[in-house]
């Protein structure tokens, strides 16, 4: 019997009961609900191993799980109840800092958070950034590829990994955790298993990047009329900042007040509301006042040149903190006003402007009072393009619509030659649209690296293909 199988094999713990499976079985949203044989927690790669061979022995589908912040339903299992759930959070140990090397290698249920604190205790940066980082794991950030907002300066999760330990679907253990940034020996295996969704196998360890630490940052918000000087803004700050330009966070007015409305505590530092707002910081490697002083000339040239109508540079850190919390609330606000239709998609960051303006006119012609909640990454290309239903019109009503403002937004998102999905992942969610957009060729490629991989479909079936 498999449930026993899975009992016996080391520290492992199994859990049956329906009070302790349930919050592995819901995703974050609340989207999706499945259903599974027990959820597994092992504590070691090898017990990952095992599992995964007890499992592949039986055909039991196995569903790996990091924090479960996803937010495409990658890590819930489905309706049938045949899957192991494979939780990884005590997989959790930090297994070397190499500050000479710049890397730190942990396991794949370490929380972000704690990532970032043991490479500032070495005196080292580990720059992802997002807002789940409190519970989110590195093992999803790397199967989802996460973004986050220091995208623009130091790349995201394939970027800021050299090397992986990953359980394939047979119960073998690919051990790659080489902190190389120089490997020219054949197909780069690593970076098949990143942004793979714990489809072709599942990552248990990871050697990351890490960067020495800025002496300064500094912060300001710009208030903006237009979304098009937006665009203007972030090529005079690249370049008059250069590298220290680490974030270039874009929302609509419609995000802040969201935010002021559901967090009583937070306030508009402008005194009148403007339609854009960006969120810029430069992280300086000389000193305080040489950061502020680039941000200072930035802000009077952005005034001169009328990209903004208004500016706020923080003064302290409780200020910089202040200025991120309004942009770091937004999705909370989005959830307690209600449930919306999301959409994590990318576009050449020339076209931003052209396809806000474009695609709010069609979608205020198809459906008459929505409302845009825009906001993201605009210094790579990342919008969270998020549509709410209008006031007057009951969620339910409106979630009806729900296919077609998908087909609209993605229609549109192809148009500009951009993506459907940026840093989200494709999981159930987007699992039809995906084929829907991908050319023929991409997607057969795709089937055939998850044959060969996982012949027996038991990784995580049902998602990304």
């Amino acid at each position: 019997m498999l449930l026993q199988r899975l009992r016996n094999i080391g520290a492992s713990q199994v859990l049956t009961a329906p009070a302790d499976t349930a919050p592995y079985l819901t995703d974050w949203r609340g989207r999706f609900t499945g259903r599974a044989q027990a959820v597994v927690l092992p504590a070691t790669t090898g017990e990952v191993a095992a599992i995964v061979s007890a499992c592949a022995e039986h055909r039991a589908p196995i569903v790996p799980q990091g924090g479960n912040t996803g937010l495409v339903g990658g890590a819930t299992p489905d309706a049938s109840g045949d899957a192991i759930v494979l939780s990884l959070k005590r997989l959790n140990r930090v297994r070397e800092v190499d500050a000479i090397n710049g890397t730190i290698t942990v396991e794949a249920g370490c929380v972000l958070y704690d990532v970032q604190q043991a490479a500032h205790g070495a005196g080292r940066l580990f720059p992802l950034s997002l807002a789940a980082e409190g519970s989110a794991t590195i093992g999803g950030n790397l199967s989802t590829n996460a973004g986050g907002t220091q995208v623009l300066r130091y790349g995201n999760a394939r970027e800021l990994a050299l090397g992986l330990e990953v359980v394939l679907p047979s119960g073998e253990i690919w051990c790659g955790l080489r902190g190389l940034r120089k490997d020219n020996t054949g197909y780069d295996l690593r970076d098949l298993f990143i942004g793979a969704e714990g489809t072709l196998g599942v990552i248990t360890a990871a050697c990351l990047k890490t960067f020495p630490l800025p002496r300064a940052q500094v912060t300001a918000l710009f208030a903006l009329d237009a979304v098009a000087p937006a665009l203007g803004l972030l090529a005079l700050a690249q370049s008059a900042a250069g590298p220290t330009l680490t974030a270039f966070e874009f929302f609509s007015a419609t995000c802040l007040q969201l935010v002021t409305r559901h967090f009583l505590d937070q306030r508009s530092p402008f005194e009148r509301a403007h339609a854009q707002y960006v969120l810029l910081q430069l992280s300086d490697h000389e000193d305080e006042q040489h950061a502020a002083g680039l941000l200072q000339a930035l802000a009077e040239q952005a005034l001169d040149k009328r990209l903004i109508a208004d500016a706020v540079i923080a003064q302290s850190a409780a200020q910089s903190h202040a200025l991120w919390k309004l942009r770091e609330l937004i999705s909370e606000a989005q959830s307690r006003e209600g449930k919306n239709i999301k959409h994590d998609i990318s576009v050449p960051i020339s076209s931003i402007a052209r396809f806000i303006d474009e695609t709010d006119a069609l979608l205020s012609q198809l459906f008459p009072g929505v409302r845009m909640v825009t906001f993201g990454h605009l210094g790579d290309g990342n919008l969270h393009y998020n549509v709410s239903a209008p006031l007057d019109v009951a969620e339910e009503r409106f979630f009806a619509h729900q296919p077609a403002i998908y087909e609209c937004v993605h229609d549109q998102v192809t148009r500009f030659s951009g993506s459907i999905s940026a840093e989200h992942g494709i999981g159930q969610l987007k699992r039809d649209e995906n084929a829907r957009y991908k050319s023929v060729v991409e997607m057969n490629l795709m089937r055939a690296i998850k044959r060969t991989l996982d012949p027996l479909n038991i990784m995580n079936p049902g998602k990304v293909v």
